[in-house]
């Protein structure tokens, strides 16, 4: 499943550059029986099953220790949950810091309790739904974090550029033709003045967070360029809706 994280585009490259390492454990290996079990009914009756701690612990265990070898002593222990802290653009850029990540990934209905007891893991989710195993998700936080590795994007500002690296979503952008069908691309993107431009994706930026996501707007400090555009925009909003 992760060959396409670890063979392809940017995440794929980071990894082929060495600018970062995935390995991989499987909690099979550390079974102790001839059918390499890593599941077993939960107590108490109930559907599904639930991941044994005896292999899930060896394994955790071997990882930390060879981690341990090189030098990396408390690596950021995280298993993907839907009942963890919500993925985003922050924590992204907190955990890009670490020097090690050890990601768990969870099957059937989930892992005994007593793994975290032995492991200091946290719960991190992609969403507020339910899939069939960790592995996606923690292929989405390893690309997200992947591309933030400097080096890892062809520019070096593609990163600081992207959709959330600064609180708001994303402007919208356009390449050739200049005219497609009568769908014109605006006239400031070909104009050359590089102040115009930023001005204009950070204004189309901030309307763009104020009609979709003003959430992201609710707690976001302002620079005054940000002040100024805003109260353009609610003026612009206000004349075209009109009065109360």
């Amino acid at each position: 499943m992760f060959a396409a994280l670890t063979q392809f585009g940017v995440s794929g490259r980071a990894v082929k550059q060495q600018l970062c390492c995935v390995k991989f454990w499987n909690p099979r290996d550390f079974t102790q029986d001839n059918y390499h079990t890593v599941d077993d009914r939960p107590f108490g009756g109930g559907p599904g099953m639930v991941m044994l701690v005896e292999p899930l612990d060896l394994a955790l265990t071997a990882v930390k220790t060879e981690l341990l070898r090189r030098g990396v002593v408390a690596p950021r222990m995280i298993y993907l949950s839907p009942q963890g802290r919500r993925l985003d653009q922050a924590l992204v850029e907190e955990l890009v810091r670490e020097p090690a990540l050890v990601l768990l990934a969870g099957r059937y209905e989930g892992i005994d309790e007593r793994v975290f007891a032995r492991h200091r893991l946290e719960e991190v989710s992609i969403g507020d739904y339910v899939l069939s195993g960790g592995e996606l998700p923690a292929m989405v936080l390893l690309d997200a974090v992947i591309r933030q590795i400097p080096g890892a994007l062809g520019h070096a500002d593609s990163a600081r550029e992207d959709s959330f690296a600064d609180g708001l979503l994303d402007c919208p952008h356009y390449t050739r033709p200049e005219d497609y069908l009568g769908l014109k691309s605006p006239p400031v993107l070909r104009g050359g003045n590089h102040a115009e431009v930023s001005r204009w994706r950070l204004r189309q930026a901030l309307s763009r967070t104020a009609r979709r996501r003003p959430d992201l707007l609710e707690h976001r400090a302002m620079s005054p360029v940000e002040l100024e555009l805003l109260t353009e925009l609610l003026g612009e909003n206000h004349r075209e809706t009109g009065p109360e």
